[in-house]
């Protein structure tokens, strides 16, 4: 674990801190031009830049509180590179005095000429956000576009791509680079040409309709059943049947007289059947008559006995046949008095073709189902996939691979409270990288504490994680870590601790495993600071985490 020691200095420091400062600030790192040279006193001794934050030792010299941490982590007894004394970190205080004169000096604006501004080095931010010349992104989605502040008002009403306009017909506000597929394909008051190449314009939301009455559209012959398979435009279709009468009636007399054929083949085939069942009866009364002659010819003769018992089987069989053609009879008699058998004949025909049809749905459905299964079971394996992408492809939008990782946890209170319950005691962040191919790394917070902090603080701490390209690079990991609670009220008072890695710790050698031991602070902030009403980490039950790695002297592969 790292040590805690330059936590408590910077909680020394804050302490002192003065509230008449908390509202100026500046960025470290920017270049800023100074209205008048500045001065050596406003010099940080270690690094020569502006002071920021500045502390003086007990030997009188100025530093950055980062500056003074450095020094600290950099050597057991640390001394003043100006005079070589040692520093005696109960003797550092900040020195706010120098603080108000240093964010009281003024800088030329960075967009400079343009902008001929002099402001204070507190209020140079705030000047950015209202600067007309500042450089400043698109506010429409999806427009990359960089435009100055002054040039913004009209870039978003004459100029941007992405600006909504009003359609022409449907009166609805799409996206400029959208309004034409949109009036081509979604915009139902869009007009269109008919389809049959006739002169009017139709709105599309009224195109079926149109073609329903459409002159120009290609129809059938009314007389398409009796044989006429002419396709004519609606417009002309009086026209055809006026011109065609003669040979829509020879069809219709065609069929007429191919009905009537068809009737007399049945009469014919009917009266066939007739005089067969009367055959069939005389026979049938033929037999009753002989096998009443041969009973009473040979009486109770014992061995006629079989032959009488089938006899008499047959007479039955005989009298039930003879009653159903006696019923046959009845229902021919009944059809031949009806003069038309069309709608029979229909309803047969009507009923193969059903049956035909269901036969074949039959076999269609049985190939249906197993394909149904087959797909069903393709598409479950397709769904296990687009969830293992979708899953890798929002841990892949959520990396960085600049040494920085900005760690958003919400619902804070829940997870404290699993926690608290020993249900989940830690939570880590999503991976992070140095570079494209550098050390693969994450965070990992305890929020109801760990070691010396559990139940009273947040502990905080750094993993080295076993990466695809560890073979081709430097180990054991040497880089300084910074580890950030960060203020949403935009003070930018935030808590922070720095620790440099140790080469012998094991935390920091090349991983064996998925991921090292963890190293960082057990006491990195404490519940009471946390969650006090006046700070504001919290917001929303939400709170950021911030981790930094110097990159310096970290060359890229």
């Amino acid at each position: 674990m790292a040590c805690d020691e330059p936590a408590a200095l910077s909680g020394i420091f804050t302490r002192q801190n003065s509230a008449g400062t908390n509202s100026l600030d500046f960025e470290p790192d920017a270049d800023y031009k100074f209205v008048e040279s500045l001065e050596e006193r406003y010099k940080c001794a270690y690094c020569h830049w502006v002071l920021r934050n500045p502390h003086q030792t007990g030997c009188g010299h100025r530093f950055c509180q980062q500056c003074i941490l450095a020094l600290r982590e950099l050597n057991a007894v640390p001394t003043c590179p100006v005079d070589k004394e040692t520093i005696k970190m109960h003797e550092v205080f900040k020195d706010n005095c120098c603080k108000r004169e240093v964010l009281n000096l003024q800088v030329f604006c960075k967009n400079f000429p343009d902008c001929n501004s002099k402001v204070i080095l507190g209020r140079y931010q705030e000047h950015l956000q209202q600067c007309l010349f500042e450089s400043m992104q698109c506010t429409n989605d999806g427009c990359q576009d960089q435009i100055l502040r002054k040039d913004l008002k009209e870039h978003l009403s004459q100029h941007c791509k992405f600006r909504e306009e009003m359609c022409q017909y449907c009166n609805t506000y799409v996206v400029l680079i959208n309004i034409k597929n949109h009036e081509e394909n979604d915009c139902p008051d869009y007009p269109l040409p008919c389809l049959q190449n006739c002169s009017q314009i139709i709105l599309k939301k009224e195109i079926e309709k149109h073609h329903a009455v459409c002159p120009e559209a290609e129809v059938d012959c009314p007389y398409k059943q009796y044989g006429c398979h002419v396709k004519v435009k609606r417009g002309k279709l009086a026209e055809h049947e006026n011109s065609a009468l003669r040979e829509h009636m020879l069809q219709i007399l065609d069929k007429n007289s191919r009905l009537e054929e068809q009737i007399s083949d049945l009469y014919k085939s009917l009266e066939c059947k007739e005089i067969k069942i009367q055959q069939l009866a005389d026979a049938i009364k033929k037999c009753e008559k002989e096998f009443r002659q041969y009973t009473q010819l040979f009486g109770n003769n014992s061995n006629l006995m079989v032959s009488t018992q089938a006899l008499a089987s047959h007479l039955d069989k005989s009298a039930r046949l003879e009653s159903q053609v006696k019923q046959l009879i009845q229902m021919a008699n009944q059809q031949q008095s009806k003069l038309d058998l069309r709608p029979l004949l229909d309803t047969i025909e009507n009923m193969k073709q059903k049956i035909a049809l269901m036969e074949t749905y039959d076999q269609r459905l049985v190939v249906l189902e197993d394909q149904s299964s087959k797909h069903d079971l393709q598409i479950n394996i397709h769904k296990a996939q687009l969830n293992k992408n979708e899953e890798r492809f929002k841990l892949l939008e959520g990396t960085c691979y600049n040494g920085k990782l900005i760690w958003k946890i919400t619902d804070y209170k829940m997870k404290k409270k699993e926690a608290v319950e020993g249900r989940v005691l830690s939570i880590a962040s999503q991976p992070f990288y140095t570079s494209r191919c550098g050390y693969r790394l994450c965070a990992r917070a305890y929020l109801n504490g760990d070691g010396s902090g559990k139940g009273t603080h947040i502990s905080l701490y750094f993993v080295v994680m076993r990466g695809e390209f560890d073979s081709l690079l430097l180990w054991p990991f040497k880089q300084k870590v910074t580890l950030m609670l960060l203020d949403q009220s935009g003070k930018k008072n935030h808590i922070v601790e720095v620790f440099r890695a140790d080469p012998n710790s094991s935390s920091f050698k090349k991983p064996d495993g998925e991921m090292n031991i963890a190293s960082g602070c057990p006491r990195f902030v404490p519940h009471t600071v946390l969650e006090n009403t006046k700070n504001t980490y919290i917001r929303d039950d939400t709170l950021f985490l911030k981790v930094v790695v110097d990159l310096t002297d970290l060359e890229e592969l």
